[in-house]
């Protein structure tokens, strides 16, 4: 008995040994052939910018093929290190990511992953770039100026203090927060860096506001905002040439003197202005209501637009945020002295 277990255990080894042996052979006949095999064809897929396109499918291929003996179709399978071409094209200063592969019909796949870029900077020597969400830095493209927020007065250093470092991350959060509303984007000429705190410099109007740091840019935007539709859109946009918002409940404004004519002006290009951002989103809709199949851009604009529109349309007072206090300084002669809360 104990004869026949030992005889039954010697064949299934065996059996087992020479099934693996099989799977071996045949795996290492399929690499051979598959490595002995070229590539018929290659396909690029370039994903993540939805609005700049800063890298194409030529500037791709030109660096595939720098990279290896020349054509890519036609060559072998073996010859190809999809490792060494995934990080020559991840060089690329537009380029956040890329992955290579063949498929089971020889074609080869590059799909790569571009860069977008939230901000454009301008140090206190006059140099430029972009970052992206990751706040890093990226050259300037000679196919196109991204439309983005601008920044200026960062300090020129090769490499960033701490200090630096913390107020790139609050131009980031700035950025982002501007690029998502398409009012601010339109009323944001540019803004400036003085002692680490910013100052916007807006489109419509004389006037200069003070944000402060990036800490809750958007309730200071919101503050800025409540005082654009009770204030300065009845009194005129250039009657107040400080309008400060970084303190939380309260906007502070300094008072100059603005003929009547200036103000009635002002008065309609602050009305034009909210009547854009709300065709925005009008012409927006409609567009996507006669297209069947919508891309990933017109969803993100819808998104934004209509965060927008929402935004005009409702009365900011009698939202749940406590209704900012009103200080206004009046100049006399050089400094504004005089103040009166309401």
């Amino acid at each position: 008995m104990n004869t026949k277990r030992i005889i039954q255990k010697i064949v299934f080894i065996m059996l087992t040994l020479a099934a693996c042996s099989g799977l071996v052979v045949l795996l290492v006949a399929a690499i051979g052939k598959k490595n002995h095999e070229r590539c018929r064809d290659y396909v690029i897929t370039i994903k993540g910018a939805q609005y700049n396109l800063f890298i194409d499918e030529k500037d791709i291929n030109k660096l595939l093929v720098d990279a290896t003996t020349g054509k890519i179709s036609g060559q072998r399978i073996s010859d190809f290190n999809l490792r060494r071409l995934e990080q020559v094209i991840r060089g690329n200063a537009w380029v956040q990511n890329a992955n290579l592969y063949f498929d089971n019909r020889d074609v080869l796949h590059i799909t790569v992953s571009e860069k977008e870029p939230i901000a454009r900077i301008f140090t206190t020597t006059g140099k430029s770039f972009y970052i992206d969400s990751n706040e890093k830095q990226m050259p300037l493209s000679d196919k196109l100026s991204a439309r983005v927020p601008v920044f200026t007065n960062f300090p020129q250093k090769k490499i960033l203090s701490e200090k630096d470092s913390v107020l790139l991350n609050e131009i980031k959060k700035t950025a982002l927060f501007i690029l998502s509303d398409p009012f601010w984007m339109s009323q944001t000429e540019q803004i400036d860096i003085k002692d680490r705190n910013f100052e916007m410099v807006p489109t419509i109007g004389n006037h200069i506001v003070r944000l402060g740091n990036g800490d809750d840019i958007d309730k200071k935007f919101h503050r800025l905002f409540v005082f654009y539709q009770q204030v300065m859109s009845k009194s005129g946009f250039n009657r107040y040439n400080i309008v400060d918002v970084q303190f939380d409940g309260q906007v502070i404004g300094t008072k100059d003197k603005i003929s009547k004519v200036d103000s009635v002006q002002l008065r309609k290009n602050i009305d034009k202005l909210l009547k854009e951002a709300k065709d925005m989103q009008q012409d927006t809709i409609t567009t996507v209501a006669s297209i069947d199949n919508e891309t990933n851009l017109e969803q993100s604009t819808i998104s934004r637009t209509s965060m927008a529109a929402a935004k005009l349309n409702s009365n900011p007072m009698k939202s749940g945020t406590a209704k900012p206090k009103l200080i206004v300084k009046k100049a006399e002669e050089k400094k504004p002295k005089a103040v009166m809360q309401r």
